[in-house]
């Protein structure tokens, strides 16, 4: 009797999670709403008041010295305050999304980690490889514009430059680099390079002289306005005053830069969505002050575009407050970039950390615990682009990224209540989904007007960031290769 030779039995291979799934590109990060695990070595060191001074360094700059006048000149006359406060509730809309994550999520990386941990790692890569592009390009226009106001105040001291520092090559006579805003670049570097509870002392510092210089020009303004410089109110039409709002827009959204910083702050999940409230609320009466003044100084069709309230205050016979605007335009301005500066370096820091960039990026300096291997690449970068592009080059990399990245947290917010309604919320968006689709809306529309070498320039630059992810980023994320530190990190 012959014995059958047993079967072996086969074992099923697993099946293999498809690249467009939940295990491919959409893996979520993890939410830890823990404030203590703080896997960089970055230090807790900032509270609810140099959170707010972080986010007016971004909020209260250039619309307060040039945007407010150029606005009411050549689109809205006095109707400029319809365009601010239809910019600031359009802005209002996207802070009280980023509020409700900065209270969930108080980690590093503010849009990219939000959009990451909500919708998955490769719309959390466009964002994160975008807003390494935008932010720099915004330190570099904002240093630009710092540049030209230091020349003013050095000409008015005796001190004549020489020509080839002055400028980007084309942008005059002779200008071969823009000395001074690529030195300012490096100085703000510098001063990020020196620990995060020296740098936000630095902002702090420089805001308050800000906004005191600015209530110095409204109150001295105040009485010497003429209530017939209001009239006619809408001489562009309703329509003029929302073309502005879309301008104004960009002067009043500040605070996303500060929620960069939510690993650097203490109490992160209470300070941080109080400090984008606030520091909005002060930034919208800030600027509604300075519209009712500007205006009321002087007649719309008379301000000079190039330098709206120094024209205002010489038209009342306030011209000796000149200096005094221009000192405030340079500290304001600075503010600005050091806050940009700060948010960049935390994205990057952020995306290193999770592996979606080379981990070594993410390894903090030993004592004073920033990110320098960041720090100075973002520094040298930016440099780079203040002192050889035009401010008008510059500022086309700017826009387009932060509404991307406005548009993504406000769908986040209503997606992250849906697939996680028992999560911790510290602050919770009101009304939803109607507040984030106001938020929506309004960045589409924003987003549809810019011209098309903007598109292309985001087009580009997101298929070169593709490239990267889809060569290094996607093998060595955290979430891919089953780890969550970077090497040298403290777990």
């Amino acid at each position: 009797m012959s014995r059958s030779t047993p079967a072996i039995p086969r074992h099923r291979t697993a099946a293999r999670p498809g690249l467009f799934s939940r295990e491919g590109i959409f893996r979520l990060k993890p939410v830890d709403s823990s404030e203590e695990e703080t896997t960089g070595g970055l230090r807790r060191t900032m509270g609810l008041w140099q959170l707010v001074a972080l986010s007016l360094g971004g909020l209260v700059g250039a619309g307060v010295f040039s945007l407010a006048g150029v606005v009411a000149h050549e689109d809205a006359g006095p109707g400029v305050l319809i365009s601010f406060l239809v910019a600031i509730i359009a802005s209002a809309a996207a802070a009280l999304c980023y509020a409700e994550f900065a209270g969930t999520i108080p980690k590093a990386g503010s849009a990219y980690t939000y959009s990451y941990a909500a919708l998955g790692e490769i719309v959390g890569w466009a964002i994160g490889w975008d807003l390494l592009l935008e932010y720099t390009a915004i330190v570099a226009v904002v240093a630009i514009a710092v540049s030209g106001y230091l020349s003013y105040i050095l000409q008015h001291l005796g001190i004549d430059l020489p020509n080839w520092m002055l400028g980007a090559p084309g942008t005059g006579s002779g200008h071969r680099v823009d000395l001074l805003a690529a030195l300012l670049c490096v100085l703000l570097a510098f001063v990020l390079s020196r620990g995060t509870k020296e740098s936000a002392r630095f902002e702090t510092v420089l805001v308050a002289v800000k906004l005191a210089i600015v209530a110095l020009v409204i109150v001295a303004g105040a009485f010497h306005i003429s209530a017939g410089n209001y009239s006619p109110f809408l001489p562009f039409g309703i329509g003029g005053a929302f073309t502005g709002a879309a301008t104004t827009f960009f002067a009043v959204y500040g605070y996303d830069a500060m929620s960069a910083a939510a690993e650097e702050s203490a109490e992160a999940k209470k300070v941080l969505p109080k400090a984008i409230v606030i520091s909005l609320a002060i930034a919208a009466v800030i600027y509604l002050l300075v519209c009712l003044v500007l205006l009321g100084m002087q007649n719309y069709r008379d301000i000079d575009v190039k330098s709206p309230f120094s024209s205002a205050l010489a038209a009342v016979g306030l011209g000796g407050l000149g200096m005094v605007v221009a000192v405030g335009a340079v500290i304001g301005i600075t503010t600005s970039a050091f806050a940009n500066m700060l948010a960049v370096t935390r994205v990057w820091f952020s995306m290193s950390r999770d592996g979606l960039l080379p981990r070594s990026f993410a390894r903090n300096h030993p004592t004073r615990h920033v990110p320098t291997r960041v720090i100075w690449p973002v520094g040298i970068g930016s440099a780079l682009i203040a002192g050889f592009l035009p401010i008008r080059e510059a500022a086309d990399l700017t826009n387009i990224g932060i509404l991307m990245a406005f548009v993504v947290v406000a769908v986040a917010v209503v997606v992250m209540r849906r697939t996680r309604p028992d999560l911790p919320r510290a602050f919770r968006t009101p009304l939803v989904p109607f507040v984030p689709a106001v938020g929506v809306a309004f960045s589409i529309w924003l987003i549809s007007n810019l011209d098309r070498v903007t598109w292309v320039r985001f087009a580009v630059w997101m298929v070169l960031g593709l490239i990267v992810y889809g060569l290094f980023g996607y093998r060595n994320s955290a979430e891919h290769r089953g780890d969550g530190h970077a090497p040298g990190a403290t777990p």
